[in-house]
């Protein structure tokens, strides 16, 4: 069965989404069955592996999103004259990126229609993935940056989060945030198995190196030990081949004139990242 991983934070700009999609990319190239999740209405983790042209093709054709899962229906098409119960098997877009291992359930902006109506909808992404879990080893879940019905329904669907901090000022603000949710969500839901799996420094801009980076890295820490959190040895440096890989639609290690520094630092943290998760070889 898959193990669920959300990577949230409740500060924005962290570089989340392009975590994701590398992770996802990693994942599949070491042939570990791999399915990515866009739990965010802007779906930049979409457009990020499936290339913003590819995606409004998407769209336009009218494809399922994310969306059906949480109203649980198709709607009336020009094949379907009236509403169809929900088979999340026609939701995940199977091959993403060229990849034989990496599928994706695709997000749209309508995602936020739901928060309008959120009542009973938290445990529908979490019952749908329980259909597919055996296919896959590893669920990646890419989340919005808000408390919402949509944060409660990746805790459902989530075995551990990934915590991505940017080293800048006011970068442990949504720390607490985030330790008061997971806790009153493990007060509510006492059976649900819930762990930050870990804390990973990501440079997403240059603006983060120097002293106020550095800083603002003891901070973290000192919030990270406070809490009981782990705290990714590897950081991920600030490289202009994480926005390549994003316009090429690849790995870090494929894009191109990467140097292999970068590569193999992100190839680091992958192992780390795996390691917590307890991903075992046999999974691999």
């Amino acid at each position: 069965m898959a193990i669920s991983v959300s990577l949230i934070n409740m500060k924005g700009g962290v570089g989340k989404t392009t975590l994701a999609a590398q992770l996802a990319h990693a994942a599949a190239n070491k042939n570990i069955r791999t399915l990515a999740v866009d739990l965010d209405p802007q779906a930049n983790l979409s457009q990020a592996l499936l290339s913003p042209e590819t995606y409004v093709k998407y769209l336009r054709d009218k494809k399922p999103t994310i969306v059906q899962i949480f109203e649980q229906y198709f709607p009336p098409t020009e094949g379907s004259a009236s509403p169809r119960p929900l088979d999340i098997a026609e939701v995940i877009l199977k091959k993403v990126a060229y990849s034989p291992k990496l599928d994706l359930i695709v997000s749209r902006l309508e995602l936020s229609h739901t928060l309008k109506n959120p009542t009973g909808k938290e445990r529908r992404l979490a019952k749908a993935l329980t259909r597919v879990a055996d296919d896959y080893d590893l669920i990646l879940i890419d989340c919005a940056p808000t408390e919402s019905i949509l944060t409660e329904a990746t805790y459902h669907a989530s075995r551990y989060a990934l915590v991505p901090v940017k080293p800048e000022y006011l970068a442990t603000i949504g720390l607490p945030l985030l330790a008061r949710s997971i806790r009153e969500f493990k007060y509510e839901n006492g059976d649900h198995a819930l762990d930050i799996c870990g804390i990973v420094f990501n440079h997403s801009s240059s603006y983060s190196i120097g002293p106020e980076g550095s800083r603002s890295i003891r901070e973290v820490q000192a919030e990270a030990k406070k809490n009981g959190w782990h705290v990714f040895e590897t950081q991920i440096r600030y490289s202009r081949s994480y926005a390549k890989a994003a316009r090429e639609g690849t790995s870090i290690g494929s894009t191109s004139y990467v140097q292999w520094s970068v590569s193999r630092e992100f190839s680091r943290f992958v192992d780390e990242f795996f390691a917590a998760i307890e991903l075992t070889q046999e999974q691999q």
